[in-house]
């Protein structure tokens, strides 16, 4: 749903398992599992129509938003959100990431 000065909002879908952003009808998703105390990144999918707004970063951030809240470590598995981090040292300086077998 879009707020009122029209920029989408990121929702955290617990019972899918994914961050997501519908705008214009459109839905933009970062899934993921939640495994004790890891936060793992499976697959960030944005719609041709919603590409190129940065919307996949916001779901990425979000999820590093929701990592920090719950003291969670990151895994990000899925190949967008790896490079989306590496990509913003300053966004993953704020949680602990595992980074897994670079």
């Amino acid at each position: 749903m879009d707020d009122v000065t029209g920029s989408p909002q990121i929702t955290d879908n617990p019972e899918a398992s994914r961050f997501e952003i519908t705008s214009g009808g459109h839905l933009a998703e970062l899934r993921y599992r939640r495994r004790a105390d890891r936060l793992v990144l499976l697959h960030t999918e944005v719609p041709a129509e919603l590409e190129g707004h940065g919307i996949g970063g916001s779901l990425v951030a979000a999820a590093v938003d929701q990592a920090i809240r719950e003291n969670l470590t990151v895994v990000p598995v899925c190949p967008f959100a790896h490079s989306w981090l590496q990509r913003h040292p300053d966004v993953a300086a704020r949680v602990t990431i595992d980074w897994g077998s670079d």
